[in-house]
């Protein structure tokens, strides 16, 4: 991880230098323990909550009432792929994607916070963003929103290399399932990128 300044005089934020990182822990509890009376924000894929955060969560609901703010706000990025891996492989090995090791079950992310007392939102529609961590922030207690997103988006880093966008060619021409949708939606994202 690294730190990152705030616009507030000693605040820091946290973030990983990559998404990607087997069996981690959920450092957003260190962070809340460190400073129990800021709000604090997780951001984090499906795979890495059923790798350990659905855990971390009764960690959550444990402690989360000594806390003076208990704002801990966990928005899990909801795709059933490990996306990471999944795009890892396209950019980087030129490989289409293999749904055998990539597809994760789909879990109910709200749902299991609801059951644990927790707040929980769930989303599958962009236009309901705004609210949720309106909602959240105004909470009286840790919220997890739990966002359906396309595993088909490429989450492309800000300066593509030349061989980085020639393996991803490769691996929507040796067949990758769902070339078509992700060419799109990469023509998409590279115009609205370039036009006013």
């Amino acid at each position: 991880m690294r730190a990152i300044t705030g616009s507030k005089p000693g605040s820091a934020r946290r973030c990983r230098a990559a998404l990607l990182r087997w069996g981690r822990r959920f450092p957003a509890i260190a962070a809340k323990f460190a400073h129990p009376q800021r709000p604090v924000v997780a951001l984090v894929g499906d795979g890495a909550m059923q790798m350990n955060n659905l855990a971390e969560l009764i960690t959550v609901q444990k402690y989360w009432r000594e806390w003076s703010d208990p704002r801990l706000i966990v928005c899990v990025f909801n795709n059933g792929d490990l996306n990471e891996v999944t795009w890892e492989q396209r950019v980087m090995e030129g490989n289409p994607r293999f749904p055998t090791t990539q597809d994760i079950p789909d879990v109910p992310y709200a749902r299991f916070a609801e059951l644990m007392g927790l707040g929980s939102i769930f989303i599958d529609d962009p236009e309901q963003l705004g609210a949720a961590w309106d909602t959240a922030l105004a909470a009286d207690r840790p919220t997890l929103i739990e966002v359906k997103t396309d595993p088909e988006v490429a989450p492309f880093p800000p300066h593509l290399t030349l061989e980085q966008a020639k393996a991803f060619m490769t691996s929507m021409v040796k067949g990758d399932k769902g070339a078509g949708a992700v060419l799109a939606d990469t023509a998409r994202q590279i115009l609205k990128g370039i036009t006013p």
